[in-house]
């Protein structure tokens, strides 16, 4: 079998699970989450883990394979990854590269050569009580290359740049590697008001599942630190303020489907950059792109 990947991206809420798991079964493939919170054991309902019924029997990859209290970082995705697709291909199967963090994708597909630099413990626990407006403002100062293409609403990181510009100066110039495969990438987009509605009613979903309830067990019984829930944004930066009587319920409902909002948007900004991506309106329109690629 030739080595071909199939990359499933777009905005969260907008249904890439569930069409990554038609097209799996479809095309006798296995997928890949792309996901930064996925990979995290115990962050279930708040990163929207897609759960063993919906799975529907396809096997899924790099989903409850990291601690939360530890850093897990873009290289460490990669290696997963890399074995990931080549277990894949070696037993005859697709593999669907699927998920919304865009860097993670991009890393793995053009082959980043993410610089070594160690985790500085000392430096993280400073950096992590800055606001993410603060740690941007110090990247922009210090690397304004970098600045450029980071996103500056990801504490996590901005952290990790810092620690970088600190060990090197600056955030090197990314050198590439590409995966030596043939790709082929769908993009799924929603219009902004059916997509704000998807959003409002998969929070309210999480909710009523046991958001709440997620974030106290991964507090009390995994010893996760609050500061550190609130670095994997969203759902559990919001949830953890309302669990320190920071901001109301209602407050913490309302916010989320504010920053949700926002960050559909951000993914979207960072997908639209990417002209190999192939936007369709429908699952025909897809599963023609699909057939044209395997024959």
């Amino acid at each position: 079998m030739s080595q071909k990947l199939i990359v499933i991206v777009g905005p969260t809420a907008s249904g890439k699970s569930e069409f990554a798991v038609t097209l799996a079964q479809k095309f006798n493939g296995e997928i890949i989450s792309a996901d930064s919170r996925q990979i995290y054991k115990g962050m279930n309902i708040g990163s929207g883990k897609i759960t063993q019924a919906e799975m529907k029997g396809v096997p899924h990859r790099l989903l409850d394979i990291a601690d939360p209290k530890r850093t897990f970082t873009v290289a460490h995705f990669q290696k997963h990854a890399h074995k990931a697709i080549e277990d894949i291909l070696k037993r005859g199967k697709l593999p669907v590269l699927c998920g919304g963090t865009g860097f993670y994708i991009q890393s793995l597909i053009d082959g980043l050569v993410i610089p070594e630099v160690k985790p500085k413990p000392k430096l993280r626990r400073e950096l992590f009580k800055k606001s993410t407006e603060e740690l941007f403002k110090i990247i922009q100062e210090k690397d304004k290359e970098r600045a450029k293409n980071i996103d500056a609403h990801n504490k996590v990181r901005l952290v990790r740049a810092l620690e970088i510009i600190d060990s090197l100066g600056k955030v090197p110039k990314i050198k590439t590697n590409p995966l030596k495969a043939e790709i082929l990438i769908i993009g799924i987009k929603k219009e902004k008001e059916i997509l704000q509605k998807l959003i409002k009613i998969r929070l309210l979903k999480r909710i009523k599942k046991g958001l709440i309830k997620e974030v106290i067990n991964l507090h009390n019984k995994q010893k996760i630190s609050w500061k550190k829930l609130e670095s994997f944004g969203l759902e559990y930066r919001y949830a953890a303020y309302y669990l320190q009587n920071k901001i109301s319920k209602n407050e913490m409902i309302k916010k989320l489907l504010k920053e949700i909002g926002h960050y559909a948007k951000r993914q979207m900004t960072w997908f639209k950059r990417d002209k190999r991506i192939n936007w369709i309106k429908n699952q025909k329109e897809a599963l023609d792109l699909i057939n044209e690629f395997i024959s």
